[in-house]
């Protein structure tokens, strides 16, 4: 599918299609959080590696977490978002099997700070999202380099170019303790 506006990219993901925008970090994969198996499809993702559900605002994202550490994380949440920081925590049953397949107890979420990204998500609600890539492959940096290596995915068609930083987002979980360090992205936490 060729490179679609705004509106086409919201209809399309709405409409149970994986679609492509720009986020803070790197451009995103993303579709409705129980269409997450059509991403894992497309990269050539490994089930035990779980998708980021992605929200416009954190609270869209809270009733996704299970768990008597809210207000710690809400805290946290409040320094880090929107930005370039995923916060791995309890799952709630709000949260489709599809989007960890091997550890359904925990869910990564994630509000980028990005205008575009957060005004597609307004529209949508939270949606599983990715790096756009071949699992094990660099990041792809441009719309149009999406559009080639995902015929089938709807990539946002931009005016102007993306600023993107290239770093994906650090990853934190908690762990009941405190929060481990799963991967250092461009968010240095300090605690």
């Amino acid at each position: 599918m060729p490179l679609v506006s705004l509106d086409e990219l919201i209809a399309g993901v709405r409409s149970g299609c994986v679609v492509s925008f720009p986020t803070d970090t790197v451009p995103a994969l993303a579709a409705l959080p129980e269409k997450a198996d059509l991403i894992f499809a497309l990269k050539q993702r490994s089930q035990d590696k779980p998708l980021i559900l992605m929200g416009a605002k954190a609270s869209d994202l809270w009733d996704f977490v299970a768990g008597n550490d809210r207000a710690l994380w809400q805290e946290v949440a409040k320094l880090y978002w929107p930005g370039a920081l995923t916060l791995v925590l309890p799952a709630s049953s709000r949260v489709p099997q599809q989007m960890n397949p091997s550890d359904p107890s925990t869910i990564g979420l994630r509000v980028p700070d990005c205008a575009i990204a957060q005004s597609i998500l307004e529209q949508t609600g939270p949606l599983a999202t990715t790096s756009a890539n071949l699992s094990g492959q660099p990041p792809l940096r441009t719309m149009t380099e999406i559009a080639q290596q995902f015929p089938d995915v709807l990539t946002l068609q931009l005016q102007e170019t993306i600023a993107n930083i290239g770093v994906p987002s650090t990853v934190a979980k908690w762990t009941g303790q405190g929060w481990e360090i799963l991967r250092q992205g461009s968010v240095k936490l300090e605690f």
